[in-house]
């Protein structure tokens, strides 16, 4: 089962940019359809963005379509997540996680997770 770390969260004003990167290990990355969710506090768990083992699909939730990019990088093992134009509402610990076969919205279709990295957007 591949391991996931999460880095690159921290805090930034509304309007600005942040990426964050999810290194894996303990797979063949490349057989992994790769996600980022995010949790705030007391909200459930919300799916981000989603990137299939080649990169050439992706899709994303409507609240970060335009502003969020998610890429990957398979000759490092690590997925990243660029978020432009950055809201307080983008205020969250995300998380990476890894499945196979199809990108998926649901949380529980993923079996590896990353600890996360904390984003905080201010006004």
């Amino acid at each position: 089962q591949v391991q996931l770390v999460e880095s690159g969260g921290g805090l930034v004003q509304a309007g600005g940019s942040l990426r964050v990167s999810c290194a894996a290990s303990g797979g063949i990355f490349s057989n992994y359809v790769m996600g980022w969710f995010r949790q705030a506090p007391g909200k459930e768990r919300e799916f981000v963005a989603g990137i299939n083992w080649s990169g050439g699909s992706t899709y994303y939730a409507d609240s970060v379509k335009g502003r969020f990019t998610i890429s990957r990088d398979n000759a490092k093992n690590t997925v990243y997540l660029q978020m432009n134009s950055l809201k307080p509402e983008d205020t969250a610990v995300y998380y990476c996680a890894a499945k196979v076969l199809l990108i998926s919205t649901h949380p529980n279709d993923y079996k590896s997770w990353g600890q996360g990295t904390q984003v905080t957007v201010s006004s």
